[in-house]
C-alpha cells in the first residue's frame, strides 16, 4: 500500500473472541452476517481484507493497514461495527450480553508480510552502504 511519499505494507493477523468465549456464532446466518458486517466495514476504513476465518467463538483476519492506521484502531473499527451489525440482526443476543460487548475486550495481533524476519534481518546486515554504522 501507498500513502504520499511513504510506500510500505502494513500487514497483520489479528484474532478476537466473543465475550465470555461463548458460541455465539454457531448459527450460519450470524456466521454470513458478521463476515458480512467485517467486510463492509474494512472496506468503509479502506482496510484491506486478506483472509477471514469465522468461528463459533472468534474470529481470524488477515488485514492489509492503511499506512496511517494503528493496529488497535483496526481492530476497534472491526470489532465495533460487526457488534452493532451483530445486536441489530439478532437483539435476543442483548439478553446475554447486557452492557453491549459483544466481543472481548482483548484482541491478538502480529504483524505479517512477505518477507520473513530473517530475510529482513540478513538484509539489514549485509547492506553495503559504507555510511551505515554497524551496532553488532
Amino acid at each position: 500500500m501507498v500513502s504520499g511519499h511513504c510506500p510500505g505494507q502494513n500487514v497483520h493477523h489479528l484474532q478476537w473472541c466473543t465475550k465470555y468465549r461463548f458460541q455465539m456464532l454457531r448459527k450460519s446466518e450470524f456466521f454470513i452476517a458478521c463476515e458480512a458486517s467485517l467486510r463492509r466495514a474494512a472496506e468503509r476504513h479502506e482496510i484491506g481484507l486478506l483472509e477471514v476465518a469465522m468461528m463459533s467463538d472468534h474470529v481470524h483476519v488477515v488485514a492489509q493497514l492503511p499506512s496511517a492506521m494503528s493496529v488497535a484502531r483496526a481492530a476497534m473499527l472491526l470489532k465495533g461495527a460487526s457488534a452493532y451489525d451483530l445486536f441489530r440482526l439478532e437483539p435476543k443476543f442483548r439478553l446475554r450480553y447486557r452492557k453491549g460487548h459483544f466481543w472481548g475486550g482483548a484482541y491478538f495481533h502480529r504483524s505479517a508480510g512477505d518477507a520473513s524476519l530473517d530475510v529482513v534481518s540478513r538484509y539489514v546486515r549485509e547492506e553495503n552502504d559504507p555510511r551505515q554504522t554497524r551496532l553488532a
